[in-house]
């Protein structure tokens, strides 16, 4: 008998005070049976730090995921069908981030786990050709720390200054400071 996946809601309000993008959001995140809290707020994360400013090329969303090898974790899809933002969490491998840059304008990397600099290190010198691929990496220390704030019900604050995101839940808050390991062009 296969599991299903966990529903979660989140009332989310962002001020990107980076790219000038604020909104209230109202989120319905299916969970994996096989993700973690860490992962599942890493997406939300994801989300909060990718919003465009508006809907005219798409809105960004959560896709199938883990659930389908073919689409990334989130992406933002215009509405001629192209795709314009392509985010994957985790370490995924070379191929897949080269199939996502020949398919999206912009692709973006999100890993989090405390191995991440060995696989940048494999990895590094083979996206020279990808200029459109950022790669940042979320301190597994800091990607922990959010995954205490996940609950079935959820009502999170992301303030984002100066590349920092700011994130709370009532009394509790968490510091994210991405380190960026590639930017791409665009970003």
């Amino acid at each position: 008998m296969a599991l299903k996946a966990t529903i979660y809601k989140a009332l989310l309000n962002v001020s990107d005070m980076d790219r000038h993008v604020y909104g209230e959001h109202n989120l319905t995140i299916a969970r994996h049976p096989s993700e973690t809290d860490e992962r599942m707020m890493i997406r939300v994360l994801a989300l909060a730090m990718n919003l465009p400013a508006d809907d005219l090329r798409g809105r960004l969303e959560f896709s199938k995921g883990l659930s389908d090898v073919d689409e990334p974790d989130l992406w933002q899809i215009d509405l001629s069908g192209e795709i314009v933002h392509w985010i994957d969490l985790g370490q995924p491998d070379e191929r897949r981030i080269m199939k996502a840059h020949g398919r999206a304008g912009r692709v973006t990397v999100i890993s989090f786990a405390s191995s991440t600099p060995v696989w940048w290190g494999n990895l590094q010198g083979k996206l020279t050709r990808a200029p459109r691929v950022t790669v940042l990496q979320i301190p597994h220390e800091q990607s922990q720390a959010l995954a205490k704030l996940a609950e079935r019900s959820m009502q999170l604050q992301i303030s984002i200054q100066d590349g920092v995101a700011y994130v709370s839940a009532g009394e509790r808050s968490v510091e994210i400071a991405p380190i960026v390991l590639k930017a791409g062009e665009g970003s």
